[in-house]
Order: structure tokens, then sequence, then C-alpha cells
């Protein structure tokens, strides 16, 4: 254990890219070779990933001083990821309403069957309140299982890049 509190900045950031990129992949995999539809929070979710991904690969490069700002940023991308699956995961359970617009029907009131046919989109959404499970049996779905990543991931980035900084 001691060896892995020792880790370079730049392991950690590698690391850290490794692992954004893994959640992108999970998540693209499921969506083209399962055939689940993502929902608009789910499209919401893989942006701070990217994001980690960028910001690893640029720390990897820098020199460590460099780097640990860059670390603390991927840790506020983690961060924020794990809000957003905080709130899918309730509207999930139904005990909030999504923030996004994008997960509600479409409103097609009043018009002819021609108007109301144009106003629908091009391709149906799958509501966010609709929980998509990955695993068969298992009772978590896609937004909890990114909600338990986030928040393994955001302490691992949190414990390595802090580590030096703080009092032992």
């Amino acid at each position: 254990m001691r060896g892995m509190r020792n880790l370079p900045l730049r392991t950690v950031a590698l690391a850290g890219a490794l692992a954004g990129a893994f959640a992108l992949a999970v998540a693209h995999i499921a969506e083209l070779g399962f055939g689940l539809v993502p929902c608009a929070l789910c499209l919401w979710e893989r942006w701070p990933y990217r994001v980690v991904l960028v910001l690893g690969l640029l720390a990897a490069m820098l020199p460590p001083r460099h780097a640990r700002w860059l670390l603390a940023l991927m840790l506020l991308a983690v961060l924020a990821d794990a809000a957003m699956a905080i709130t899918h995961v309730g509207v999930e359970f139904r005990w909030w309403r999504s923030p996004l617009p994008e997960c509600s029907a479409p409103a097609l009131g009043g018009g002819s069957i021609a108007e109301r046919f144009a106003a629908m989109p091009a391709r149906p959404a799958k509501p966010c309140d609709d929980p998509t499970f990955l695993i068969p049996g298992l009772p978590l779905s896609m937004a909890a299982m990114n909600l338990l990543f986030a928040l393994v991931f955001s302490a691992f980035l949190g414990i390595f890049t802090f580590r030096r900084s703080l009092p032992r």
C-alpha cells in the first residue's frame, strides 16, 4: 500500500484518462453493442468523462507542479458527473423531475395532424425516469452504476492528487 501512495502524478493522470475512456467505452458499447437507448441525462453524464480524458492526457505531459492543477480539475469534473448521476438516479426513483426539457414528451397540442407529425422528433427519445439496466438481475441502473464509478473515481483522484499537500 505504501508504494500505491507514492504513485507519480503522471501515472495518476494516465490512470485517470484511462478511467474516463473506460466509462465512455462502457456507455458506447451498451448503446451500440446492446442496443440500449440513452436518455438526455445519460448523454450529459458523458461530458465530464470527455473532459477528464483530455485533462488526464495533458496532465501526463506536464511537469508535476502544473499537472497537479489539471488533476484537481479532473476531480472537479468527476464530482460534477457524480452530481449529475445523483440527479439522474433521483429522476429514476421519481424523487424529483428531470431538469432537462428533453426528458419529457413533446407538446403536440393544436394544429392539424400534419403539423403535429412535423413537430414530432425524428428519433424518439427515451424518458429519463425509465431506468436502463445493463446487467440482467442486477438491480443497479446505468445511472446508479455511473454514480458508484464516479464516487470511487473521485476518491482515487482526491487521494493521489492531494497526498503530498496534506499534512501527515
